[in-house]
């Protein structure tokens, strides 16, 4: 990944990113059932089915294993980061407001588990 300009580095980390949120929004960030495997395939998905950037990538270097171990360890920093990250002052504000008025508890650990509660909760708002 050395040789890769910076801007497909910087998609690479976004397709990451974005997948790894998506799918933990499709598990309702529920850690037993989160499966690094499942993750990768989605990631695999995306990536060869929606990811402009993979194309620009030469099948040698797509081919060679430390390609992939580098790839690997892109994503293992990726989610260490998103997972690191804490929620906002505003965001825990605004979800403690909502589960008072629903009179509900959700536990959420990062900033991007706190965007799907928030979103969560003010769905629930929403409907009642």
């Amino acid at each position: 990944m050395k040789d890769l300009s910076p801007n497909i580095k910087s998609s690479i980390t976004r397709s990451i990113t974005q997948t790894f949120e998506q799918y933990m929004t499709s598990i309702n960030w529920d850690e037993d059932e989160y499966d690094i495997e499942e993750f990768i395939k989605t990631w695999r998905e995306y990536i060869t089915t929606k990811a402009l950037w993979y194309s620009k990538i030469p099948d040698k270097m797509k081919n060679d294993p430390a390609f992939h171990e580098d790839l690997a360890q892109r994503i293992n920093e990726v989610i260490h980061r998103i997972l690191s990250e804490p929620p906002s002052e505003e965001q825990v504000a605004n979800i403690q407001m909502l589960q008072e008025k629903l009179d509900s508890y959700m536990n959420f650990h990062c900033k991007a588990e706190a965007a799907y509660v928030e979103t969560l909760l003010k769905e629930r708002m929403e409907k009642q």
